[in-house]
């Protein structure tokens, strides 16, 4: 990218003022507005290069980023993050003095060759952007490793997403991130993933928790029945006299263990006791005889 000379366009030197960079724009916006030359593209041109000049120069954050770094002001918050980790992971006194003594030149040699210095015309490469977003499952994908297309930033990717993903888990997918600037790599893509409730079950880790209806005769003689697992039925031999809000565990019916196939969870079935309602006469009359005894 050609190197911008704010100063030079506002017609300044690099010791003005606020009160100079304000003057010196005002009077030359005036003299370059396109209601005053009409039909100009030259001035059209002017006018709009003065109007950048003056935000980066009126901007006292940003006239110190155009004054360290020049042209590749936009990019400071990446030049600082590097300048921060090379002083970290090398602690060279060369990165220390540049710091103490505002000149870069040798630092960005040091780091990026003479090509990346931007003192000297060169192009720094600068790691891509990266993107943040949030994936909706049912608890139902969740259990189930299975591939989905994305759209991110226009573009489309296919993934496989691994059962046993947690909601608010975070996964990494490289390189699907923004682009890189001056040839720099690409950034990641970081997917969030939102796991609705069920209306059955309750997951807590790998373990899921449900409710079963318990019908009088069978939590008093014993018996089975029959549960909805999440994939599956599952018979359960109940233990006679089971009392209500008893809770039995069926190991490894629960939710399958991320990244570890064939693994799972436990499921938690707690009972609830239904009593029998609308009676005749006769079912009367035996729960009365088994009441006296």
């Amino acid at each position: 990218m050609e190197f911008v000379d704010y100063y030079k366009i506002l017609g300044l030197d690099k010791t003005a003022d606020p009160k100079d960079i304000k003057a010196a724009y005002r009077k030359l916006a005036r003299k370059y507005h396109p209601d005053l030359n009409p039909n100009n593209n030259e001035a059209k041109s002017k006018f709009q290069q003065i109007n950048e000049a003056h935000e980066v120069l009126s901007d006292p954050e940003k006239r110190k980023q155009y004054d360290l770094y020049g042209k590749d002001w936009e990019h400071a918050e990446a030049f600082e993050k590097a300048r921060q980790q090379q002083s970290a992971n090398t602690g060279s006194r060369r990165s220390r003095n540049a710091e103490q003594e505002g000149d870069f030149s040798d630092f960005f040699e040091a780091m990026f060759g003479a090509q990346g210095n931007p003192r000297r015309g060169g192009q720094v490469k600068f790691r891509g952007e990266d993107y943040h977003a949030e994936l909706q499952l049912t608890l139902l994908e969740a259990a189930q490793t299975h591939k989905q297309e994305l759209t991110v930033n226009g573009k489309k990717i296919r993934i496989t997403i691994p059962a046993g993903v947690e909601n608010g888990q975070v996964i990494k997918i490289p390189g699907h991130g923004g682009p890189g600037i001056n040839g720099g790599p690409n950034g990641d893509l970081y997917l969030t993933f939102s796991i609705a409730q069920h209306p059955r079950f309750k997951r807590s880790g790998n373990n899921l928790y449900a409710d079963a209806d318990l019908d009088l005769y069978t939590a008093v003689l014993g018996g089975d029945i029959i549960v909805d697992g999440l994939q599956e039925k599952i018979k359960i031999k109940v233990k006679p006299e089971t009392q209500n809000g008893t809770t039995v565990k069926l190991k490894g019916k629960g939710f399958p263990i991320y990244k570890q196939e064939g693994a799972f969870g436990d499921l938690f079935v707690t009972y609830t006791l239904r009593i029998p309602t609308n009676l005749n006469a006769q079912q009367k009359a035996l729960f009365t005889e088994l009441s006296k005894l």
